[in-house]
């Protein structure tokens, strides 16, 4: 193969990410006061991180990822990037953020508000804790 066309295919390869995951970065999320200072009522323990875990899995791993990446199956058909639970930008958000966010959601994020209980949300917050680098 002349080198040219190698470094043609190189060079699809190197930007086929950007076509493929051209996903565009969220958009600041506000969160009312009472909602950004609620603790989480849940205690953190062992059976309750399980439950979140297999609650997360079920509700949220298909665009969020297994591990909290923002890599889901269901990631790239999305328009905004899912996220990354596992670095600051997320874990330095306080429990009530995470609640607000997950109860109500927004744009292509699901509000889970009639669809889990309070305690499940708080469930699922505790296992995301664990995403933590």
């Amino acid at each position: 193969m002349p080198l040219l066309r190698k470094l043609f295919f190189a060079f699809l390869i190197l930007l086929m990410p950007l076509f493929v995951f051209g996903q565009k970065k969220p958009e600041p999320w506000p969160v009312p006061e009472e909602y950004k200072n609620m603790v989480n009522p849940v205690p953190k323990d062992e059976a309750s991180i399980k439950e979140g875990q297999a609650l997360y899995t079920k509700y949220c791993a298909s665009c969020h990822g297994k591990t909290g990446l923002g890599d889901g199956v269901k990631s790239r058909a999305l328009q905004t990037y899912s996220g990354d639970f596992s670095g600051p930008e997320y874990q330095n958000q306080t429990d009530g953020e995470h609640f607000y966010k997950t109860k109500f959601g927004r744009g292509e994020m699901p509000k889970y508000d009639g669809r889990l209980q309070d305690e499940d949300i708080w469930k699922i917050i505790h296992y995301m804790r664990t995403f933590k680098k």
